[in-house]
């Protein structure tokens, strides 16, 4: 059945159009039915007309705080810009000049920071630190599957992880290999193995090869980080 997804979908969407008609997920093919879709479609658009509401809030609170605030105000408006951006990627549609002004004010949030550590050599490897943690999560989030594994209320059980990794992209997947330690990366290894060995079993007579390549790629990074040598 030929369902209307959207170009653009939100997080919701995704994840039935990543289930629909898909063995990994289920055999038969299971297909999403059109009322659900629906549902997904206008939930995710209520997430959207709630994010531009908040989102003008925030900007105008960052407009209204004081220069002189005290680190508690700033911290926790950093946070919350830090959360909006986030949100951002599990929306339907573009929100690229959203991001770009969420961004803006992190940046300059950031330096009001750094003002207020002075010349505290902690203080500054600790806002060092943590800029490029921030860098590296900014970048993850790129990769829908990444947005969608970390939204609070995300729609991905673990029943469905494996099937859905085992189905995402190449950069999805080397993102979220990038999420999980050693002992998750160790499970997710176990339960994808686990389901295309059921589906063998069945012989059902379908290409599994895309499948198998994604499943190598996620043993070649467990591997790695086993290899990996321990951090201090």
């Amino acid at each position: 059945m030929e369902l209307p997804f959207t170009h653009k979908p939100g997080r919701r969407e995704r994840q039935l159009r990543r289930r629909h008609e898909n063995p990994l997920f289920a055999w038969p093919p299971q297909e999403v039915p059109p009322e659900e879709l629906l549902a997904a479609q206008q939930a995710d658009h209520e997430d959207m007309l709630a994010f531009r509401e908040h989102f003008r809030s925030l900007i105008q609170r960052a407009v209204d705080l004081p220069a002189d605030a005290g680190s508690d105000a700033v911290l926790s408006l950093k946070e919350a810009l830090e959360a909006h951006y986030e949100q951002s990627y599990a929306l339907p549609e573009d929100h690229r000049e959203e991001r770009a002004a969420l961004k803006r004010l992190i940046d300059l949030v950031m330096k009001t920071l750094w003002r207020h550590a002075g010349s505290d050599p902690l203080a500054h490897q600790e806002l060092s630190d943590e800029e490029t943690a921030r860098a590296i999560h900014f970048r993850l989030l790129e990769q829908p599957l990444v947005a969608d594994l970390l939204h609070p209320n995300s729609g991905i059980g673990a029943d469905e992880l494996a099937a859905t990794v085992l189905s995402a992209t190449t950069a999805e997947i080397e993102a979220v290999c990038e999420l999980f330690d050693g002992d998750e990366l160790a499970q997710l290894l176990a339960h994808g193995e686990a389901r295309l060995a059921e589906l063998d079993q069945q012989d059902i007579g379908i290409d599994l090869s895309q499948a198998r390549d994604r499943l190598a790629l996620i043993r070649l990074r467990a591997e790695a980080y086993d290899a990996a040598p321990p951090s201090h």
